[in-house]
């Protein structure tokens, strides 16, 4: 969200659109300058907390009077917002972060792994120390934290080696649980140096190698009835998955970078992460401006060779979806970075983490752009001029009808005000009693039940209504209207182009006047798609949901005498449930086990109220 001066920062609106997920936040000033990053577990409560009327610090209050604009990353957990935190302050030094403590070097995990019983411990400095260190880590709360869970999990001991060596009898580290007491003999030196290998292994990110291991060991040990030792192996399980958040930025190594394109409303957000050296240091995100197609694959096509233009590239870059030309895009990137580059879109474990976190920002980031008020404004004030009203809509909705083959048919209306999406307003609406994939007469019902007490109760009314169809849907839509004698709502059908490509919809009119074809290029058409877009996906996701308690439900189900198999037997015959519905009782009755009667049973079922 960009403002033209610091008074501009419209903190109500930008809240409105801030996700409850954990991440990351960068404050700018009016000068695009990073004036503070922070994290939190949930974004929109942190963020609102710097907006409060009272109870701000002196520091904070300064601060907010400088905010221009706000951006935020989201992340899987607050643990990888932490690291990610570090790192962007580490990199940008931001002026209202000075007060945190980087002077000293990054604290790493040490683990004296070259004794018989290797101990582990917090390292600063010089690591000339021989034994192994795992890291680096943002902060000593950080390696504490994963010390004192490994302690818990496998009992390695953090006492200095003279202490260590001069125990006569176990410590209170021991008595709590925390220490398996190599110090006197209570663990043999092989077992403890498993559970040193094990700790080793998590820290390295090998988190479902160890814990294949101890499930394995927790099944020898359940099968020979030694449940003490089984339980054991279950709390290590149990415990592991606390910490593994702590290995989602910082377990590989090398040069990569995520790019990952999210498109709605006629724009489109591109998100590139950068990994270095295995450290995630944070994002950047770029609003292309799009010709008529909007396919991500042709977006990134696009975006990539401009993008590294000017830039060092790294060995991999990891995409959301696959460029157009990819073959010819790698081999141009690698000539001009001298050595071979990949492009990658299928990847696993921690590059998968990471290109969906960065799937999640290009969305997130994208709708907060589309849902800022300043954006969404400048949209609704070029549709008033598109339209030619007489005062800027302050109420739009828009229906869109979903199904498969005519099965669970649900119709969707979603509500657009220029504060942004009104959801308290959203409906679906069951389609029931009609012919299976008839769009027109579910349109037709779904705007009956809509406007069926138009006028009473002080009904809200659209000041534009739009269909998702073309002359047919409209139809259904003015007719509707008519019986109500709703004169004042304006109906637009959203039609689809020529190959149903973005960009090319056409609108089609109530009132007469001549159809208009827009392009991307306008704030009205990308208003429209976007309340267009929104109502299908709210449809898709009613239809969904419909179709699989339909399905987890079938009708079969309370046929007497149809049991399992034969209800398999006849799904597979017919092709599904619509295939039995339109089949006669001889045909149901030459399937092996369905007797007459029985095939009789089903056909009343589905036909006994028509």
């Amino acid at each position: 969200m960009n403002g033209e001066s610091t008074q501009a920062f419209d903190s109500k609106g930008f809240l409105k659109t801030v996700t409850t997920k954990p991440g990351v936040y960068r404050m700018y000033d009016a000068e695009d300058k990073i004036l503070y990053v922070g994290k939190a577990k949930n974004l929109k409560n942190r963020l609102s907390s710097y907006f409060r009327n009272t109870g701000l610090s002196p520091k904070t209050q300064v601060l907010v009077t400088h905010i221009n604009h706000i951006e935020v990353m989201v992340t899987h957990t607050e643990g990888e917002a932490l690291i990610l935190e570090s790192n962007l302050i580490k990199e940008f030094h931001p002026r209202y972060n000075i007060s945190m403590r980087d002077d000293k070097s990054y604290p790493y995990i040490y683990v004296s792994d070259t004794t018989a019983y290797p101990g582990m411990a917090l390292h600063r400095g010089a690591r000339k120390k021989p034994g192994r260190y795992l890291g680096p880590y943002p902060n000593a709360g950080a390696v504490r934290e994963s010390i004192n869970l490994l302690q818990r999990t496998f009992k390695i001991r953090q006492c200095e080696d003279s202490y260590f060596r001069n125990r006569s009898r176990p410590c209170l580290q021991y008595q709590i649980q925390r220490c398996s007491a190599p110090c006197v003999g209570y663990i043999s030196e092989h077992a403890y140096k498993q559970d040193v290998h094990h700790a080793m292994l998590f820290l390295e990110g090998k988190s479902q190698q160890i814990i294949n291991e101890l499930v394995s060991a927790m099944e020898k040990a359940a099968n020979k009835q030694n449940f003490e030792k089984a339980a054991t192996f279950r709390d290590q399980i149990r415990n592991l998955q606390k910490i593994a958040e702590q290995q989602n930025i910082s377990a590989e190594k090398g040069d990569i970078d995520v790019i990952a394109c999210a498109t709605e409303g006629g724009q489109a957000c591109v998100t590139v992460f950068y990994i270095r050296n295995g450290l995630n240091l944070g994002n950047r995100n770029y609003y292309p401006s799009l010709p008529e197609s909007i396919e991500a694959e042709a977006i990134l096509s696009a975006f990539i060779p401009q993008f590294y233009l000017d830039r060092e590239i790294p060995a991999e870059i990891i995409v959301s979806a696959v460029p157009n030309e990819l073959e010819l895009l790698q081999e141009v990137l690698s000539e001009q970075a001298g050595r071979k580059i990949k492009l990658r879109t299928q990847v696993r474990s921690e590059r998968a983490g990471w290109l969906e976190m960065a799937t999640a920002n290009a969305s997130n980031s994208l709708n907060t752009r589309l849902m800022s008020r300043t954006g969404l404004m400048k949209r609704f004030e070029a549709l008033q001029e598109l339209l030619q009203l007489d005062s800027i809509p302050t109420r739009l909705e828009c229906f869109d009808i979903s199904h498969t083959q005519g099965e669970a048919t649900m119709a969707s209306c979603v509500v657009m005000t220029p504060e942004g999406a009104y959801k308290t307003d959203y409906r679906r609406y069951n389609i029931e009693g009609i012919t299976g994939g008839d769009d027109y007469a579910a349109m037709r019902q779904a705007l009956k039940r809509r406007f069926r007490k138009a006028g009473q109760d002080n009904q809200k009314l659209p000041d534009i209504l739009f269909i998702d169809g073309g002359k047919g849907q409209l139809k259904q839509a003015i007719e509707v209207l008519d019986e109500r004698e709703l004169t004042s709502v304006l109906l637009i059908g959203v039609a689809k182009g020529e190959g149903r490509k973005a960009g090319l919809e056409k609108l089609v009119f109530s009132d007469g006047r001549p159809e208009l074809h827009l392009t991307l290029d306008s704030p009205a058409l990308n208003l429209i798609l976007q309340v267009r877009d929104e109502a299908h996906r709210f449809a898709i996701s009613g239809h969904r949901a419909k179709r699989g308690k339909t399905r987890r439900e079938s009708p079969l189900e309370n046929i007497a005498g149809l049991g399992p198999k034969r209800r398999q037997t006849l799904l597979k015959h017919f092709g599904g449930l619509q295939g039995i519905t339109r089949a006669g009782v001889v045909d149901l009755a030459k399937i092996p086990g369905i007797s007459k009667k029985l095939a009789q049973a089903i056909y009343d079922e589905f036909h006994i109220d028509q």
